[in-house]
């Protein structure tokens, strides 16, 4: 589920399509690290030749940067414009034009409970194929030279509604 939301810089949310978010977590020896990805299905009005621009603008205007080996951490940052809220069951990732709503794995959710952070790598490059919620065609996408060399990469501290 996502809502694209007003903005008073125009942003061409048509080329975008639909943006999806899917979690994982990977195994380490300091125990498991969660991470997200975000991208575009690649069916906008424009295809997925028009999703690489979209998604730059968009995160553009969030003040993020793609490419390189550029990993931004926003645990250490104030006024960063993205947000990662976790509840019961639920997440969603926030940010100037986007509430991105999604439901993370059991794993992702001990993950980021143990953490308290989550490591976002968003695409510029359409998702190129599998079912997006498979998990080994997900971390062939993330780990795909071609994905990380133009995604912004973000650790991203986690934010929860306090009773």
């Amino acid at each position: 589920m996502t809502s694209i939301s007003a903005d008073p810089r125009p942003l061409r949310t048509a080329d975008l399509g639909t943006l999806v978010i899917m979690s994982w977590s990977r195994e380490t020896p300091d125990g498991d690290v969660p991470f997200l990805l975000a991208c575009s299905l690649g069916d906008g009005e424009g295809g997925p030749e028009a999703v690489p621009a979209a998604v730059e603008g968009l995160l553009s205007r969030s003040g993020l940067a793609v490419g390189g080996d550029t990993v931004l951490d926003a645990t250490v940052l104030t006024g960063l414009p993205i947000g990662l809220l976790v509840v019961p069951g639920a997440a969603a990732l926030t940010m100037p034009g986007v509430n991105a709503q999604f439901v993370p794995t059991p794993q992702w959710r001990a993950a980021v409970d143990r953490r308290g952070y989550a490591c976002l790598i968003f695409a510029t490059r359409p998702w190129s194929g599998g079912e997006p919620g498979d998990g080994e065609a997900v971390a062939a996408f993330a780990n795909h030279a071609d994905t990380l060399s133009s995604a912004a990469q973000v650790v991203l501290p986690v934010r929860s509604l306090r009773g």
